[in-house]
């Protein structure tokens, strides 16, 4: 696809190559919308309609210097250019990842996904590095597992630390 224009839409862009977004098909946005901001610590950053449909970013609301996102694309049927390929699912292992402060939470955050019906796996003590652990299932299928003692934060902040 070649776009003749040479004009961009924003005036800001990295200095270096970075990693953004993982993108989401999704059957009811509204509702994946609703489930993210309410079971993770993502928020709404922002929503659009266009000609082809619904689409929203959800991010981690607080500044960043590395932003990494979320994006929600929901198609209308006429206008879907993925039309009649099925909706794919990060599972039974592909999935969203987010590493939590204490053991407790993921505790918490199973309690809360099985009393709403979308626990997937409950917490469960997994051998280094993966930690304590806990899956649970979006309104599209999609796995999103919580972490305790994982270290994928202490891992970086260390590299980062020594770099």
């Amino acid at each position: 696809m070649s776009d003749e224009s040479t004009e961009s839409n924003y005036q800001l862009h990295p200095g270096e190559p970075r990693w953004t977004h993982i993108a989401l098909r999704v059957t009811d946005i509204s509702a994946t919308i609703d489930w993210y901001t309410e079971f993770t610590p993502l928020a709404l950053i922002d929503r659009r309609e266009d000609e082809n449909g619904y689409g929203a970013w959800l991010g981690m609301p607080e500044k960043t210097n590395n932003p990494f996102l979320m994006v929600l694309a929901q198609f209308f049927p006429e206008s879907d250019p993925f039309a009649g390929a099925p909706i794919a699912t990060l599972q039974p292992f592909a999935h969203v990842g987010i590493e939590l402060p204490g053991r407790s939470d993921v505790d918490d955050i199973a309690a809360k996904a099985e009393a709403a019906g979308c626990l997937a796996m409950p917490p469960t003590m997994m051998p280094a590095p993966i930690g304590y652990i806990t899956m649970l299932r979006d309104p599209n299928g999609n796995m999103v597992e919580f972490s305790w003692d994982q270290g994928v934060f202490a891992t970086l902040q260390e590299r980062w630390n020594n770099a």
